[in-house]
């Protein structure tokens, strides 16, 4: 069964000299979450905001934030940002093995945070079979992370209906969260497969109406669940 589709906007692609602007207008455009990319130009080559700017995000929105941290050091880094309180954070499973994916999620989960685990396009979905089980939600990254504007990648159609069936397999029911390239183009092609928190930011803050934005990819994503199409 679908969960219905949670839109995440990624703030990277936001107007940073005004960011607060920025943000109020997708809370009232719709949005369900606040996408934070978090990156330390090591794990990936770019470097963006950190701690200070979290907790000042926290401060202008009412919106459950979504934190990815796209960072070589997690276990080092997270306190720092579990003394936030966001909604959700997630990590890279390329940066952790099992034993240390546990002490994530415990970490997180004593202070009330969802834990994510997020996937590179080339990691295989086999290397989170041993975890698959703790996690609140997964996310699949259908672009190479690290800068905003990029086209999706093909296979990652096949990669979140290939994470949906192994859900449904073990009967596990996490979040599948998809981030690279969504639009009202791609929307549906990820939620046909079961996915159900898209992450979108060129396609919302380039927008010139980001409530039709917003609409636009939860409506393609709502369609392809129930199996329709809206071409």
């Amino acid at each position: 069964m679908f969960d219905s589709i949670r839109i995440s906007p990624s703030i990277l692609s936001a107007d940073f000299m005004n960011l607060e602007d920025d943000v109020h207008e997708i809370e009232k455009a719709g949005a369900d979450w606040v996408h934070v990319d978090v990156m330390d130009g090591h794990f990936v080559p770019n470097l963006t905001m950190g701690v200070p700017f979290v907790k000042q995000l926290k401060t202008v929105t009412s919106l459950p934030l979504d934190v990815h941290l796209m960072i070589d050091n997690p276990l080092h880094e997270l306190p720092w940002f579990i003394d936030c309180l966001p909604s959700l954070i997630t990590v890279h499973l390329e940066t952790l093995d099992d034993t240390e994916c546990h002490t994530v999620v415990e970490m997180l989960h004593e202070k009330g945070i969802k834990a994510g685990i997020a996937l590179k396009p080339d990691t295989s979905l086999d290397r989170l079979d041993p975890t698959l089980g703790i996690w609140d939600m997964v996310l699949i990254m259908s672009v190479y992370p690290g800068f905003s504007g990029q086209s999706y990648i093909s296979r990652s159609t096949e990669r979140v209906a290939d994470l949906s069936k192994r859900c449904r397999i073990r009967g596990l029911h996490p979040l599948i969260q998809v981030d690279g390239g969504i639009s009202g183009q791609t929307a549906g092609l990820v939620c046909a497969g079961g996915a159900d928190t898209l992450v979108a930011g060129s396609a919302i803050f380039g927008a010139s109406d980001r409530a039709h934005a917003i609409d636009s990819i939860r409506a393609a994503g709502t369609v392809a669940q129930k199996g329709g199409s809206l071409v």
